[in-house]
């Protein structure tokens, strides 16, 4: 599993022009499934994320998780992240999962996130999504369970 992750004042998502999902002050998570992933690397990174160290604290170092400041997330679903761009102009996608394991790995991904009682909201699985943000610090990291 591979994920980029934004810490965020907030985020939304629409589809066909309507929004879907939004939060407030939280991470947005773009969550990418591979073919050999399994619950071991979707709880690794649920765990990773809502507990990496990335809000600041009173002194304005980076020393707060999300389950620390009680904040939001937004997870959205993009396969492309598993795109490979190695050889040649065209990225290939041959190392992310088909479509029914990855909807049921990022959902097992989101319900673990909630089990911290974390707010999360997601995209709509295999839509064309408008992503909004805006990208708090900034920070962008990418976490991957492998």
């Amino acid at each position: 599993m591979r994920a980029v992750i934004q810490r965020v004042k907030e985020s939304s998502v629409e589809v066909a022009g309507k929004t879907i999902s939004k939060i407030g002050a939280g991470i947005l998570v773009l969550l990418g499934i591979a073919k050999e992933d399994t619950t071991h690397d979707a709880d690794f990174l649920a765990d990773k994320i809502i507990n990496l160290r990335i809000f600041e604290d009173e002194n304005g170092k980076m020393n707060r998780s999300l389950i620390d400041t009680k904040g939001e997330m937004l997870v959205v679903s993009q396969f492309t992240l598993l795109g490979d761009c190695r050889k040649g102009r065209r990225p290939s996608f041959i190392n992310a999962a088909e479509p029914e394991k990855a909807n049921e790995f990022y959902e097992y991904f989101t319900a673990r996130v909630k089990s911290n009682n974390i707010k999360v909201k997601t995209g709509q699985f295999r839509a064309m999504m408008d992503v909004h943000l805006v990208n708090d610090g900034p920070v962008t990291l990418i976490v991957e369970s492998r």
